[in-house]
């Protein structure tokens, strides 16, 4: 339950980053930064819970779609992290590196939405069929 409000606020960063892009509205560059730095440190947060899962629960290491998950996952971590600093820095302007790197991070979340979705619906992992499981 705790990756849904990083893997939200990584759209929405990229949509405020068109928004910007749109109207050159300073609002949009101060909503960025919050949702950047959301996406951030929820993302630590879902992180620390999915390291934990994975090293916890029987049989989840072996599968190969849970690593590619972890890793991209990890990559999106470090996707949102560069994101939020470059935008509290000021280090590096939002059009064109801000919308590039929302954009790689969309991308990114498809990813690793996709391996943790073939890990629920396709192995099974975190699914309760009967009271044995």
């Amino acid at each position: 339950m705790s990756v849904h409000f990083p893997i939200a606020l990584v759209f929405v960063t990229l949509a405020i980053d068109v928004l910007f892009w749109w109207s050159a509205d300073p609002f949009w560059l101060r909503a960025g930064l919050w949702s950047s730095g959301g996406a951030f440190f929820m993302g630590i947060a879902a992180g620390a819970v999915g390291t934990v899962e994975l090293l916890s629960v029987a049989g989840i290491r072996e599968r190969a779609a849970s690593w590619a998950h972890a890793i991209a996952a990890m990559m999106l971590i470090a996707l949102a992290g560069l994101n939020w600093g470059m935008r509290v820095t000021g280090s590096a302007e939002v059009l064109p590196h801000g919308l590039l790197v929302s954009a790689l991070s969309a991308g990114v979340t498809g990813m690793a939405g996709w391996h943790g979705g073939k890990l629920i619906f396709h192995h099974g992992v975190g699914l309760m069929v009967s009271a044995r499981d």
